[in-house]
Protein backbone atom coordinates (compact mmCIF):
# COMPACT_ATOMS: atom_id res chain seq x y z
CA UNK A 1 0.00 0.00 0.00
CA UNK A 2 1.59 3.33 -1.35
CA UNK A 3 1.19 6.47 1.02
CA UNK A 4 -0.83 8.83 0.12
CA UNK A 5 -2.84 12.17 1.87
CA UNK A 6 -6.07 11.38 4.41
CA UNK A 7 -8.81 13.64 5.35
CA UNK A 8 -11.42 13.47 7.45
CA UNK A 9 -13.73 15.97 6.78
CA UNK A 10 -16.63 16.95 9.03
CA UNK A 11 -19.39 18.72 6.84
CA UNK A 12 -20.34 17.22 3.17
CA UNK A 13 -19.39 19.96 1.06
CA UNK A 14 -15.86 20.05 2.54
CA UNK A 15 -15.85 16.27 1.68
CA UNK A 16 -17.61 17.44 -2.08
CA UNK A 17 -14.75 19.84 -2.22
CA UNK A 18 -11.97 17.74 -1.21
CA UNK A 19 -13.01 15.31 -3.94
CA UNK A 20 -13.91 17.40 -6.74
CA UNK A 21 -10.48 20.05 -6.23
CA UNK A 22 -7.96 16.47 -5.60
CA UNK A 23 -7.78 14.64 -8.96
CA UNK A 24 -8.12 11.01 -9.06
CA UNK A 25 -8.88 10.96 -5.11
CA UNK A 26 -11.24 8.53 -3.24
CA UNK A 27 -14.32 8.26 -0.75
CA UNK A 28 -13.34 5.76 2.25
CA UNK A 29 -16.78 5.26 3.77
CA UNK A 30 -16.53 1.18 5.30
CA UNK A 31 -13.13 0.29 3.08
CA UNK A 32 -14.12 -3.26 2.64
CA UNK A 33 -13.48 -3.50 -0.58
CA UNK A 34 -11.24 0.14 -1.26
CA UNK A 35 -8.56 -1.05 1.73
CA UNK A 36 -7.74 -4.45 0.13
CA UNK A 37 -7.50 -3.03 -3.34
CA UNK A 38 -5.16 -0.35 -1.88
CA UNK A 39 -2.79 -3.05 -0.01
CA UNK A 40 -2.89 -5.05 -3.33
CA UNK A 41 -1.43 -1.65 -5.32
CA UNK A 42 -4.41 -2.14 -7.76
CA UNK A 43 -5.40 1.52 -7.00
CA UNK A 44 -2.73 4.85 -5.88
CA UNK A 45 -4.91 7.48 -5.12
CA UNK A 46 -3.10 10.74 -4.26
CA UNK A 47 -5.63 11.03 -1.44
CA UNK A 48 -8.54 9.76 0.67
CA UNK A 49 -11.26 11.57 1.73
CA UNK A 50 -12.89 9.50 4.80
CA UNK A 51 -16.73 9.94 5.28
CA UNK A 52 -16.97 8.37 8.99
CA UNK A 53 -16.75 11.83 10.85
CA UNK A 54 -20.30 12.67 9.07
CA UNK A 55 -22.55 11.86 11.54
CA UNK A 56 -25.59 12.93 9.58
CA UNK A 57 -24.79 10.29 7.31
CA UNK A 58 -25.74 7.74 10.00
CA UNK A 59 -28.97 6.31 10.99
CA UNK A 60 -32.46 4.68 10.08
CA UNK A 61 -35.81 6.85 10.14
CA UNK A 62 -39.40 5.97 8.80
CA UNK A 63 -42.31 8.05 8.34
CA UNK A 64 -44.69 4.70 7.95
CA UNK A 65 -44.58 4.80 4.03
CA UNK A 66 -40.65 4.57 3.32
CA UNK A 67 -37.72 4.01 5.42
CA UNK A 68 -34.52 6.14 4.94
CA UNK A 69 -30.93 4.87 6.26
CA UNK A 70 -28.13 7.25 5.99
CA UNK A 71 -25.14 5.64 3.79
CA UNK A 72 -22.55 5.61 6.66
CA UNK A 73 -25.26 3.33 8.27
CA UNK A 74 -23.25 0.08 8.79
CA UNK A 75 -24.47 -3.64 7.84
CA UNK A 76 -25.29 -4.77 11.09
CA UNK A 77 -26.79 -1.92 12.56
CA UNK A 78 -29.39 -2.25 9.58
CA UNK A 79 -29.33 -5.92 10.10
CA UNK A 80 -30.40 -5.55 13.82
CA UNK A 81 -32.89 -2.29 13.31
CA UNK A 82 -36.04 -3.17 14.79
CA UNK A 83 -37.68 -0.69 12.08
CA UNK A 84 -36.38 -2.72 9.73
CA UNK A 85 -37.37 -5.66 10.88
CA UNK A 86 -40.88 -4.54 11.55
CA UNK A 87 -41.66 -2.38 7.96
CA UNK A 88 -39.01 -4.30 5.83
CA UNK A 89 -37.76 -8.00 7.00
CA UNK A 90 -36.30 -9.08 3.73
CA UNK A 91 -33.82 -5.85 3.82
CA UNK A 92 -33.02 -6.85 7.66
CA UNK A 93 -32.23 -10.27 6.41
CA UNK A 94 -30.20 -9.60 3.58
CA UNK A 95 -28.06 -7.07 5.23
CA UNK A 96 -27.79 -9.80 7.66
CA UNK A 97 -26.11 -12.55 5.34
CA UNK A 98 -23.46 -9.86 3.69
CA UNK A 99 -20.05 -11.03 4.62
CA UNK A 100 -19.04 -11.81 8.23
CA UNK A 101 -19.31 -10.42 11.79
CA UNK A 102 -16.34 -8.35 10.92
CA UNK A 103 -17.42 -6.86 7.45
CA UNK A 104 -21.12 -6.08 8.55
CA UNK A 105 -19.60 -4.03 11.44
CA UNK A 106 -17.56 -1.95 9.46
CA UNK A 107 -18.82 -2.38 5.86
CA UNK A 108 -21.97 0.67 4.99
CA UNK A 109 -24.71 0.90 2.57
CA UNK A 110 -23.63 4.16 0.73
CA UNK A 111 -20.51 2.39 0.11
CA UNK A 112 -21.59 -0.91 -1.25
CA UNK A 113 -24.08 1.00 -3.37
CA UNK A 114 -21.98 3.54 -4.52
CA UNK A 115 -19.33 0.42 -5.55
CA UNK A 116 -21.85 -1.67 -7.20
CA UNK A 117 -19.94 -4.83 -6.95
CA UNK A 118 -21.63 -7.57 -9.50
CA UNK A 119 -21.75 -9.83 -6.94
CA UNK A 120 -22.72 -6.96 -3.86
CA UNK A 121 -25.99 -8.11 -1.60
CA UNK A 122 -27.30 -4.91 -1.46
CA UNK A 123 -27.99 -3.75 -4.77
CA UNK A 124 -30.31 -6.09 -4.96
CA UNK A 125 -32.27 -4.83 -2.43
CA UNK A 126 -31.96 -1.41 -3.81
CA UNK A 127 -33.46 -2.39 -7.09
CA UNK A 128 -35.81 -5.19 -5.95
CA UNK A 129 -37.76 -2.44 -3.39
CA UNK A 130 -37.45 0.78 -6.18
CA UNK A 131 -35.30 2.60 -3.79
CA UNK A 132 -34.34 6.21 -4.34
CA UNK A 133 -30.66 7.12 -3.35
CA UNK A 134 -30.26 10.91 -2.25
CA UNK A 135 -27.04 12.03 -2.80
CA UNK A 136 -25.48 15.52 -2.19
CA UNK A 137 -26.30 16.96 -5.35
CA UNK A 138 -29.99 15.32 -6.24
CA UNK A 139 -32.51 11.98 -6.16
CA UNK A 140 -31.79 9.40 -8.30
CA UNK A 141 -33.93 6.13 -8.88
CA UNK A 142 -32.51 2.48 -8.27
CA UNK A 143 -33.62 1.77 -12.24
CA UNK A 144 -31.53 4.85 -13.06
CA UNK A 145 -28.74 4.29 -10.85
CA UNK A 146 -26.95 1.02 -11.68
CA UNK A 147 -25.06 1.35 -15.00
CA UNK A 148 -23.00 -1.78 -15.14
CA UNK A 149 -19.91 -3.28 -13.72
CA UNK A 150 -18.60 -1.46 -10.69
CA UNK A 151 -20.60 2.09 -12.80
CA UNK A 152 -22.87 3.93 -11.53
CA UNK A 153 -24.75 7.48 -12.57
CA UNK A 154 -23.12 8.99 -9.53
CA UNK A 155 -21.20 12.26 -11.12
CA UNK A 156 -17.74 13.72 -9.99
CA UNK A 157 -18.00 15.32 -6.39
CA UNK A 158 -21.28 13.45 -5.84
CA UNK A 159 -21.66 11.67 -2.34
CA UNK A 160 -24.73 9.28 -1.35
CA UNK A 161 -26.07 10.80 1.57
CA UNK A 162 -29.15 8.25 2.18
CA UNK A 163 -31.06 5.96 0.55
CA UNK A 164 -35.06 6.25 0.86
CA UNK A 165 -36.87 2.42 0.86
CA UNK A 166 -40.55 2.08 0.35
CA UNK A 167 -42.80 0.11 2.96
CA UNK A 168 -43.79 -3.22 0.66
CA UNK A 169 -46.73 -5.45 1.27
CA UNK A 170 -43.98 -8.35 1.09
CA UNK A 171 -40.60 -8.79 0.59
CA UNK A 172 -38.01 -11.50 0.29
CA UNK A 173 -34.29 -11.97 -0.48
CA UNK A 174 -32.50 -15.43 -0.49
CA UNK A 175 -28.84 -16.06 -2.51
CA UNK A 176 -26.63 -18.65 -2.87
CA UNK A 177 -23.18 -17.69 -1.62
CA UNK A 178 -19.47 -18.44 -2.35
CA UNK A 179 -18.00 -20.28 0.11
CA UNK A 180 -14.87 -18.19 1.61
CA UNK A 181 -15.86 -14.84 -0.11
CA UNK A 182 -19.81 -14.95 1.23
CA UNK A 183 -20.72 -12.76 -1.56
CA UNK A 184 -23.51 -13.88 -3.70
CA UNK A 185 -22.67 -16.33 -6.64
CA UNK A 186 -26.78 -15.65 -6.76
CA UNK A 187 -28.79 -13.24 -5.03
CA UNK A 188 -32.67 -12.74 -5.50
CA UNK A 189 -35.16 -10.01 -3.79
CA UNK A 190 -38.40 -9.76 -4.61
CA UNK A 191 -40.45 -7.23 -3.29
CA UNK A 192 -44.28 -7.08 -3.68
CA UNK A 193 -46.24 -3.94 -4.08
CA UNK A 194 -49.87 -2.83 -4.32
CA UNK A 195 -49.24 -2.14 -8.17
CA UNK A 196 -47.29 -4.92 -8.51
CA UNK A 197 -43.77 -6.85 -7.63
CA UNK A 198 -40.13 -6.24 -8.47
CA UNK A 199 -37.41 -8.97 -8.65
CA UNK A 200 -33.33 -8.10 -8.65
CA UNK A 201 -31.27 -10.61 -9.63
CA UNK A 202 -27.45 -9.86 -8.38
CA UNK A 203 -23.93 -12.06 -8.70
CA UNK A 204 -25.55 -13.65 -12.27
CA UNK A 205 -24.50 -11.26 -14.51
CA UNK A 206 -21.87 -7.80 -15.14
CA UNK A 207 -24.71 -6.13 -12.87
CA UNK A 208 -27.54 -5.99 -10.96
CA UNK A 209 -30.73 -6.82 -13.13
CA UNK A 210 -34.30 -6.81 -12.79
CA UNK A 211 -36.48 -10.41 -14.38
CA UNK A 212 -39.86 -8.88 -15.84
CA UNK A 213 -41.09 -12.43 -16.99
CA UNK A 214 -40.96 -13.39 -12.64
CA UNK A 215 -42.36 -10.21 -11.91
CA UNK A 216 -45.40 -10.23 -14.44
CA UNK A 217 -46.18 -14.06 -12.78
CA UNK A 218 -45.87 -12.91 -9.36
CA UNK A 219 -47.92 -10.02 -9.86
CA UNK A 220 -50.59 -12.32 -10.76
CA UNK A 221 -50.30 -14.98 -7.98
CA UNK A 222 -47.85 -14.56 -5.52
CA UNK A 223 -46.86 -17.96 -4.77
CA UNK A 224 -43.41 -19.59 -5.73
CA UNK A 225 -45.04 -22.09 -7.85
CA UNK A 226 -45.81 -19.53 -10.22
CA UNK A 227 -41.82 -18.96 -11.00
CA UNK A 228 -41.03 -22.20 -11.18
CA UNK A 229 -41.04 -22.85 -14.66
CA UNK A 230 -39.19 -19.74 -15.50
CA UNK A 231 -35.87 -20.17 -17.74
CA UNK A 232 -33.15 -17.34 -17.58
CA UNK A 233 -31.47 -16.96 -20.73
CA UNK A 234 -27.76 -17.87 -20.12
CA UNK A 235 -27.07 -14.64 -22.92
CA UNK A 236 -25.37 -12.25 -21.02
CA UNK A 237 -24.63 -13.74 -17.79
CA UNK A 238 -21.53 -14.31 -16.00
CA UNK A 239 -19.36 -17.85 -16.33
CA UNK A 240 -16.27 -18.18 -14.09
CA UNK A 241 -14.05 -20.47 -12.06
CA UNK A 242 -16.81 -20.12 -9.34
CA UNK A 243 -20.09 -21.13 -11.30
CA UNK A 244 -21.12 -21.12 -15.38
CA UNK A 245 -23.95 -19.08 -17.14
CA UNK A 246 -26.04 -21.95 -17.27
CA UNK A 247 -25.70 -22.86 -13.11
CA UNK A 248 -26.13 -18.96 -12.85
CA UNK A 249 -28.98 -18.85 -14.68
CA UNK A 250 -31.01 -22.22 -12.80
CA UNK A 251 -30.23 -20.49 -9.47
CA UNK A 252 -31.50 -17.58 -10.20
CA UNK A 253 -35.23 -19.48 -10.63
CA UNK A 254 -34.38 -21.30 -7.04
CA UNK A 255 -33.26 -18.41 -5.40
CA UNK A 256 -36.82 -16.85 -6.60
CA UNK A 257 -38.16 -18.93 -5.43
CA UNK A 258 -36.72 -19.12 -1.96
CA UNK A 259 -37.00 -15.21 -1.88
CA UNK A 260 -40.73 -15.48 -3.01
CA UNK A 261 -41.52 -18.17 0.49
CA UNK A 262 -39.01 -15.74 2.75
CA UNK A 263 -41.34 -13.08 1.85
CA UNK A 264 -44.37 -15.02 2.42
CA UNK A 265 -43.43 -15.64 5.78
Amino acid sequence: MKPCAYHQPVQIPDAAKLLTSIEDSKLLAGGMTLIPTLKQRLANPPALVDLSRLGSLKGISGDGATITIGAMTPHAVVAASKLVQAKIPGLAALASMIGDPAVRSRGTIGGSVANNDPAADYPAGVLGLGATIITSMREIAADEFFLGLFETALEAGEIITAIRFPVPLRAGYAKFKAPASRYALVGVFVAKFADGVRVAVTGAGPGVFRVPPMEAALSLNFDPSAIAAIKIDTDGLTSDIHAEADYRAHLVTVMAKRAGDAALV
